[in-house]
């Protein structure tokens, strides 16, 4: 059964505005009860529509398809949209001179009533719109024309999410200029032209071929057949480009990791002082030599910095040359081999944290000569320096540290830098004094 295509925005625009209104009033017989303030409801009424009518002048991007999108940005959208909309009333009301005339509690209140009302819903209509979807309404009918892991991704995606309504009518792999004249005859909503790299050439001809076709055509890029790591697509000087390796350390994520390592580094200093102070005392008394440990390691963008650590070994551990692991059978004092146990060498590292070059939580570094060597010989070596290096990581606390194999430790630092998140950062935190900290492969 179709939906005529206007229909669920349509039903959207009207349930926002009826949900909007609703949160206004709402609001102000709630503060007017609580406050017995006797407020002038008609006053009140026409601001109630004003905003209403703002919200839904401002919010058209809201009411496209969020078929193939997640909850979460359909949330990030509405938050926007109600900020840009209480912007706008404040700044009427005091254009106007008129801002005296409404009580300040309420504003905010019917903000928050508003934000929550509308995401509760949103999720509503898109709880009743997967499950007419799954029942065969709403659905649009889509063909993928490519023989690419990502051609055969995207038809397991759709299998899997019956919700989305994205029904595969034709699967086509090689197609003739027929097979592209039957699609052009035939009532596809879509058509997803997913080739492999050394298929783009292809594209000009399939364009061609499509061109009398009614269809929406997407070219989607060859995402699953290599080792992508934050693939998507960026806008530059205007022009769209596809990203096959990036940092997810930009705009506000950034500012999110910025703000976690200076804050949580204050805090950890602050608390440790007096172990920091133990420590230092432990380590000087153990050997000659002083206390920090500090050696050259490669962190974000390749960039060369000295990471410090507690001293554990006698100062001319090295003398004879460097050795990548082995650390088991290094002249290590019983401290410091206590230390090295249980990871305390590594505190000083919150300082670097503080200096802006390393992170709480990333892939560990590598001293330069190690990167050299290991660079040619583990694929995607390199990529672990897209993001700053880390106290502890992902790979740490399932155990991949010490003399491990190296092979798998990378592909657990660039899953971390995949598929990072805020909330990523904190789970590894939290499972660090139990699985990082104190572990059977740390020496």
């Amino acid at each position: 059964m179709a939906f005529p295509k206007f229909l669920p925005s349509t039903i959207a625009r009207m349930v926002d505005l009826l949900v909007f209104v609703i949160c206004g009033f709402l609001a102000f017989y709630s503060y007017d009860a609580y406050q017995d303030a006797h407020l002038d409801i008609g006053r009140y009424a026409l601001l109630i529509f004003l905003g209403a009518l703002t919200f839904i002048f401002l919010s058209n991007r809201l009411y496209r398809s969020w078929r193939s999108e997640g909850f979460f940005k359909l949330i990030q959208s509405i938050g926007t949209v109600i900020a840009k909309t209480w912007i706008l009333i404040i700044f009427g009301l005091f254009f106007t001179k008129t801002n005296d005339y409404y009580s300040r509690t309420w504003i905010v209140a019917w903000a928050i009533y508003a934000f929550f009302g509308l995401l509760i819903a949103r999720y509503l209509m898109y709880v009743v719109l997967g499950r007419l979807r799954i029942l065969g309404m709403n659905q649009k009918h889509v063909a993928i024309i490519g023989s690419s892991g990502t051609a055969k991704e995207l038809q397991e995606r759709i299998a899997r999410s019956p919700w989305s309504g994205f029904k595969v009518g034709r699967f086509l792999t090689n197609p003739k200029q027929e097979d592209l004249d039957d699609l052009a005859k035939e009532s596809f909503d879509e058509i997803w032209l997913a080739l492999a790299m050394d298929e783009q050439h292809q594209i000009g001809v399939l364009m061609e071929g499509l061109k009398n076709s009614t269809a929406n055509v997407r070219l989607v890029p060859d995402w699953f057949s290599y080792r992508l790591i934050n693939h998507g697509v960026s806008e530059v000087l205007g022009v769209e480009m596809v990203d096959l390796y990036g940092t997810p350390m930009t705009g506000s994520n950034l500012l999110v990791k910025t703000i976690e390592d200076i804050g949580l580094s204050l805090f950890i200093v602050i608390l440790l002082s007096p172990v920091y102070l133990v420590l230092a005392i432990m380590v000087k008394v153990s050997s000659p030599g002083p206390i920090f440990y500090r050696q050259p390691r490669v962190g974000w963008n390749g960039e060369i910095f000295e990471i410090l650590k507690f001293r554990t070994m006698p100062v001319n551990t090295e003398k004879e040359g460097i050795v990548w692991g082995n650390s088991a059978q290094k002249a290590i004092s019983p401290i410091g081999r206590w230390m090295r146990k249980t990871s305390l060498d590594e505190l000083p590292q919150f300082f670097n944290v503080l200096k802006g070059q390393m992170s709480i939580v990333g892939p560990r570094p590598e001293r330069p000569e190690f990167v050299e060597k290991f660079k040619n010989e583990i694929p995607g070596y390199m990529k672990k320096h897209l993001v700053k290096a880390g106290i502890t990581g992902w790979a740490q606390i399932h155990g991949w540290r010490g003399d491990t194999d190296l092979q798998t430790r990378i592909e657990y630092d660039l899953f971390y830098i995949d598929n990072w998140s805020l909330m990523l950062d904190l789970k590894i935190i939290f499972y660090t004094p139990w699985r990082g900290l104190v572990n059977k492969n740390a020496y």
